[in-house]
């Protein structure tokens, strides 16, 4: 039975985002369809907190929208009163990275994170959709680095994982033009896991979600660190990597592990 977080952590109540428990399953759904879900600096602050008291047992984080959209992005009038503030702020830099926070917890190695993507991913929630570890787009999914729009950067930790994903040429192209990249592109160029009807979404989401609760905890944990770094690493080194994690694989199903 799925239960909602205590408004210890984050607050159940607060209109942008809902907090849902169910045993190994955390879903997050941005509740702010009236305004295609937009995002606050409170969103971010309850995201934040959500992260950082998620019960231990948890092993996939679901993000989903209500409603015709993803995340339109920054919802730029309620942000219009701290955006000139912020760049003069002495902790103006604290601040960006308490927002970073946000979506960070999402890339935890404890963690798989799946994003379910209908209609329009944009600016700040098409940085939430890549700081999931998957992400199942609907047919109608419209994705877009618009920051460029506004005069902006991305700096939800974004760029990172997009140059990941697409490559440098393509994730610069995204982001200097912020032109949007539908279902099929975002399909052949590695931005959708997977591409579903409108329908079909959330299903195809918790199909996933479940898929990756039949691996053993440890080994996903394993393989996802081994992933995660094997960029950073030469081929010596991701071997090494991967005999390592190995042998603390056959050592716990032995029964030696710590």
């Amino acid at each position: 039975m799925s239960t909602e977080l205590s408004s210890a952590s984050a607050d159940p109540d607060s209109g942008e985002a809902r907090f849902d428990l169910d045993g190994p399953v955390a879903t997050v759904t941005l509740c702010r369809p009236q305004v295609l879900n937009a995002q606050t600096p409170k969103l971010w602050a309850d995201l934040r907190d959500f992260g950082r008291n998620l019960p231990g047992d948890v092993r996939v984080v679901v993000v989903r929208g209500e409603g015709r959209a993803f995340s339109a992005g920054l919802d730029t009038k309620a942000a219009a009163t701290n955006l000139g503030a912020l760049a003069t702020a002495p902790d103006g830099d604290a601040q960006i990275a308490s927002f970073q926070e946000a979506f960070a917890w999402l890339r935890r190695p404890s963690l798989i994170s799946i994003a379910a993507v209908q209609g329009h991913a944009i600016g700040a929630g098409f940085q939430i959709a890549l700081a999931c570890d998957f992400r199942v787009a609907a047919e109608d999914v419209s994705f877009s680095m618009a920051e460029i729009k506004l005069g902006l950067v991305p700096d939800l930790g974004g760029t990172k994982r997009l140059v990941e994903l697409v490559g440098y040429a393509k994730a610069l192209e995204l982001c200097v033009t912020g032109r949007r990249v539908l279902a099929a592109e975002a399909a052949q160029i590695g931005l959708a896991n997977v591409v579903v009807p409108r329908a079909e979404l959330d299903d195809a989401a918790n199909d996933l979600a479940a898929a990756v609760l039949e691996g053993a905890r440890d080994a996903v944990i394993e393989i996802k660190a081994l992933l995660g770094a094997a960029a950073g690493r030469t081929f010596a080194e991701q071997e090494a990597a991967e005999r390592a994690a190995q042998l603390r694989r056959i050592a716990d199903l032995s029964g030696l592990g710590e």
